[in-house]
């Protein structure tokens, strides 16, 4: 859930220009700040696919060798993220294998993001690689893809609604992702 600086009601906007520029500062001030914690820093989610419509919050993902949640929390900590506190936001099924994970804030007033703490072998760490590789790749997936993002915002503009019913609709898109990446060879980048 949002944190209170943070509420304001589901709003999926066409595709900007900037936001890959606006990751690279995130990632820039992440790389700064976190040492060698992190493998590697992707820009994931709808903002890192060009053209998808998306929700002006910049998903980005770390990946590390293992989550120790002290030091992660002290190295986002003096940068002042925020760790969400969500059961959601701390262990995630991909694949059918549960996977830690944590999920930052960035500090209050900040540009929007959510960064995504992920093992650099887990399953859930090449999901979010595949869900943008695959709609990438696939011009109409991605058109349909941020057609159904839109008009499910506009009928639940309510966070936690929106995130329940995305997430189902996420589960069919990733079927399609999975075929799509056995007849490329998609590997992790």
């Amino acid at each position: 859930m949002p944190f209170p600086d943070e509420l304001a009601p589901v709003e999926v906007v066409g595709y900007r220009q900037d936001w890959p520029l606006e990751f690279e500062r995130v990632a820039g001030m992440l790389t700064a700040a976190l040492g060698d914690l992190p493998v590697a820093i992707d820009h994931v989610g709808s903002t890192s696919v060009r053209g998808l419509a998306a929700k002006d919050c910049i998903d980005v993902q770390v990946r590390v060798r293992s989550i120790d949640e002290a030091r992660a929390d002290a190295l986002f900590s003096a940068i002042g993220f925020r760790c969400r506190p969500e059961p959601w936001n701390r262990v995630e099924v991909s694949g059918g294998i549960q996977c830690a994970k944590l999920v930052f804030a960035p500090p209050a007033g900040a540009r929007r993001c959510n960064v995504h703490l992920r093992e650099s072998g887990g399953p859930n760490a090449r999901f979010a690689l595949l869900f943008r590789d695959y709609l990438r790749a696939e011009e109409s997936v991605r058109g349909a893809w941020g057609a159904f993002k839109q008009r499910l915002a506009a009928s639940a503009p309510d966070l936690a609604d929106y995130g329940q019913i995305k997430a189902r609709a996420t589960e069919v898109l990733m079927a399609g992702a999975e075929r799509w990446a056995a007849d490329t060879g998609w590997t992790v980048p």
